[in-house]
């Protein structure tokens, strides 16, 4: 790795670790507001919704500027986690999660965008390190929030601590050695490079929608249709963020798997593990087949990501690959409730797997090249 990427990896380690703690105190912010579910639904649809457009905001500022606008978006997603603490209603909550949710479409941007410049000024792959530290911090946050709950701090101490810990990553970039202004490109192949990112970002989309039908749903299965204690249901997301990570650290590993490789490996294992985990029967099975998922596609995002770097030294490709991206997680919710009502979650979980088809084709239809 080398010093270069650390200030990346602590970035996106700070902002996973908020939005580890954010789910465990979600209970307690309910509590405090006395927020029906219903409200405190719409209010946590703000992120997206003020996600996907920063993100295209974002993409367009930081080309050629990309520490600065690391930087930048960092500093201003921890004043908004911070803005967080004093909210006393559904509505308030809303309208600072809207907030929130741009600022963090912002700095996912940036991030990559950053790190795709320093995979390409010093040639070391960073992009599977980087995003393998998000949801490590997600599974070491969530239960040490709910430990700092349980010896009585408040969810406004909690929201600084993350505020803190954001601006302390932040405080790190400086460090970071990139280069300056955009690189000189011709106006060929414009056109091309939008099809790429459509189908790079296409691609993606359909695994951000499988790993949010995980985070969202898993406990509710194993709870209601295989009748398993709630400390067990609780673990179904961290199983899977786990293999996630795992996957993501061993693809760093082995720097001659192919972004083809991966959409071999990601289809296969994805579908495989849905319909194990949706329709295997038994708890076990359920979680092996979260952890078959996370595990195969984990490296997938990340290789994505790396390979829209590669090809196009401005940034547009990354930026427009993760926007398009992020609204799997937008998707996912409605997807997995309208297949529910037909289905049931079984099966819905299940269909999901499906989801991971596009990426078999899609190995099918690459001619085989090295990255």
């Amino acid at each position: 790795m080398g010093e270069r990427g650390i200030p990346l990896i602590a970035v996106s380690a700070a902002w996973g670790g908020f939005w580890g703690s954010w789910s465990a105190l979600l209970p307690a912010i309910k509590e405090q507001l006395g927020a029906s579910p219903a409200e405190l639904g719409l209010a946590l649809s703000a992120v997206p919704v003020g996600a996907i457009p920063a993100m295209a905001v974002a993409g367009r500022l930081a080309g050629g500027r990309e520490r600065t606008a690391l930087i930048a978006v960092t500093v201003a997603f921890a004043l908004s986690v911070v803005a967080i603490a004093p909210v006393g209603s559904p509505t308030a909550l809303g309208l600072t999660l809207l907030l929130v949710g741009m600022t963090s479409g912002a700095l996912d941007v940036a991030l990559n965008m950053a790190t795709g410049r320093a995979e390409r000024e010093h040639g070391r792959r960073l992009f599977q390190q980087v995003h393998a530290a998000f949801p490590l911090a997600v599974i070491v946050a969530a239960p040490a929030t709910g430990l700092a709950r349980s010896l009585g701090l408040g969810t406004g101490t909690v929201l600084v601590v993350a505020a803190v810990l954001v601006l302390a990553s932040a405080a790190s970039l400086p460090a970071l050695r990139l280069g300056r202004g955009l690189p000189a490109t011709g106006g060929a192949g414009g056109r091309r490079r939008w099809a790429v990112a459509i189908v790079l970002g296409a691609l993606a989309a359909c695994a951000l929608i499988i790993e949010n039908s995980i985070e969202q749903w898993s406990v509710l299965l194993l709870e209601d249709h295989r009748r398993a204690s709630a400390l067990v249901s609780s673990a179904a997301p961290a199983v899977y963020m786990a293999a996630l990570t795992v996957g993501r650290i061993a693809a760093q590993a082995l720097p001659r798997f192919t972004l083809r490789a991966f959409y071999l490996v990601g289809g296969v294992g994805g579908l495989a593990g849905m319909a194990l985990a949706g329709l295997g029967g038994s708890v076990l099975a359920s979680m092996v087949g979260f952890a078959l998922t996370g595990l195969a596609l984990g490296p997938l995002v990340p290789a994505v990501l790396s390979r829209a770097a590669a090809d196009d030294a401005g940034g547009v490709l990354v930026s427009t690959v993760s926007a398009i991206s992020y609204t799997g997680f937008v998707i996912s919710p409605l997807l997995v409730a309208a297949l529910t009502s037909r289905l049931g979650l079984p099966g819905a979980l299940a269909a999901m797997g499906l989801l991971a088809v596009p990426l078999v084709v899609r190995y099918l239809a690459e001619r085989p090249s090295p990255d």
